[in-house]
């Protein structure tokens, strides 16, 4: 018997669907994957979070493992080296936002110790178990604080889903077998 997942998880990709069951609403304290779903997030506006999955590798690629000191260093010629790379998502605006949210993310991390810390505080370490929503007061508060600290493409939206990602907020549908 199949089980049941999220009704956005397409199960006709395996990918996808070690995403949903070993990632996604899982609650994730380290840094470094962390700091990897902070660049992917807003990559997917306007896309969906399968396309982004499926280029997932390509990115790691092109952005050195998602080295965050290797990102905030990058230049216009590495820009325009992404801008010409047909395997990942070529958008000057993300792209721009992405090196300027690793040198954010730096700042953050060493002001708190670690990023972690940093974005569980807002919920003092607990996790939010909501579903059907693709904004909150919680995902309003942490997309103006770091905007407040300078991380560009961050809104709300972008936020919300970044906080599920890491398991901040567990978001399994009812009838999902992960569902708590």
């Amino acid at each position: 018997m199949e089980k049941k997942r999220c009704r956005w998880c397409n199960n006709n990709n395996e990918l996808y669907i070690a995403y949903h069951d070993g990632e996604w609403g899982v609650p994730c304290h380290e840094d470094e994957k962390i700091f990897e779903l902070l660049i992917l997030e807003p990559f997917q506006a306007g896309l969906s979070w399968e396309t982004i999955l499926n280029k997932r590798e390509s990115f790691r690629e092109a952005y050195d493992g998602f080295d965050a000191v290797k990102i905030a260093a990058y230049d216009e010629d590495k820009a325009q080296e992404f801008l010409n790379n047909p395997k990942i998502v070529r958008n000057r605006r993300k792209i721009e936002a992405s090196i300027q949210n690793a040198k954010v993310y730096l700042k953050i991390q060493k002001e708190w110790g670690t990023f972690s810390d940093y974005i569980w505080h807002f919920t003092e370490g607990n996790i939010i178990y909501e579903n059907d929503k693709t904004f909150s007061e919680l995902s309003d508060r942490i997309s103006d604080d770091l905007k407040r600290h300078g991380m560009k493409f961050i809104g709300t939206t972008i936020v919300y889903s970044f906080l599920q990602a890491i398991g901040v907020i567990n978001s399994h549908e009812d009838e999902c077998f992960l569902h708590l």
